[in-house]
């Protein structure tokens, strides 16, 4: 008798630790540092690290919480404050810290440039504000302490790239592929943003977010053209009569949705003149690990901020 044909089920996506849990995870200031640092924040969510963003001493800084009770600081430099935007620094720094051993910190990586050209450097200074050699860091690392607790498969990236979704979204892998390979992250983006939608509690907060889609050219609408566009140059270069009209659908695609962001113009600016509801009742806006608020303006930040307080357990 033939033996029974067994099938290898396909491996699960890993999934991705829970955003934080506190009030300003809803407000757009928060949402648009998560996806400035996405690309930092997200292969350490991969890695069942839970993560935040706060103010530190003079910056916004990622906060990573580890199994002991430890947790890393991942920042851009502090002295001089960097003047790059965040997510972009000149290069990071990452320390392990712990809230109440104050004997337990070191630094894990550091490729921020030094300012006395005489002084030795670390050898991560060449990879300046790169994640990936950030990651792989701090992957080596937790590693030795046995802090890690989903390391990258072999097929992962500790890359990924800054343009992110604008929003923490669960990963869902592509139908038929055998491992969590390309994911919808585009699509989830927006699915995302379709959900912070809904759950908006004024026209104002809406209209913030239709100027996400509408803006004329940096708005989804606007590079949306773009990317068909893009499409059709490249379908041109098979040089085969089937690519050619390709271009051509995509080309009218790509006039549609430039078509569409203009009659959708002034869309943004009626959803903001519309009555708002009266609002619901607020607590106060302290953060559920007890942190203090960073300041809402991307950048500058207050040089003289103090520094956030440890999480509650």
């Amino acid at each position: 008798m033939a033996a029974d044909e067994t099938t290898t089920p396909e491996p699960r996506p890993v999934p991705l630790a829970p955003i934080p849990d506190h009030r300003n995870v809803h407000t757009p200031w928060w949402q648009e540092l998560w996806r400035r640092y996405a690309h930092v924040i997200t292969p350490l969510r991969a890695r069942g690290l839970q993560c935040d963003i706060e103010f530190g001493l003079s910056t916004y800084i990622v906060r990573v919480w580890l199994p002991d009770d430890s947790y890393l600081v991942i920042s851009p430099p502090h002295d001089p404050p960097s003047e790059r935007p965040p997510g972009d620094p000149e290069g990071w720094i990452t320390t392990r810290e712990h809230p109440d051993d104050q004997t337990l910190f070191e630094v894990i990586y550091d490729s921020a440039p030094s300012d006395d050209p005489s002084a030795p450097q670390r050898p991560e200074a060449l990879h300046g504000g790169s994640a990936q050699p950030l990651i792989e860091a701090i992957d080596h690392r937790l590693a030795q302490l046995g802090l890690l607790l989903h390391p990258a498969l072999p097929h992962e990236s500790s890359h990924v790239p800054p343009a992110q979704p604008s929003a923490p979204h669960e990963v869902r892998a592509v139908p038929g592929t055998p491992h969590p390979g390309p994911r919808y992250v585009y699509g989830d983006a927006l699915r995302d943003l379709t959900d912070r939608l809904n759950g908006v509690e004024s026209p104002a907060d809406a209209a913030a977010l239709l100027h996400q889609i509408l803006e004329p050219t940096e708005g989804l609408l606007a590079q949306l053209g773009e990317f068909f566009e893009a499409a059709g140059e490249k379908a041109k270069e098979a040089e085969e009569d089937d690519g050619f009209d390709l271009s051509y659908d995509l080309a009218d695609a790509a006039a549609e949705i430039r078509n569409l962001s203009e009659v959708l113009h002034v869309a943004e600016d009626r959803m903001r003149a519309l009555t708002p509801l009266a609002p619901a009742p607020r607590l106060p806006s302290i953060p559920a690990n007890g942190s203090p608020l960073p300041p809402r303006v991307l950048p500058p930040s207050s040089p003289k901020a103090a520094p956030p307080a440890r999480r509650t357990p």
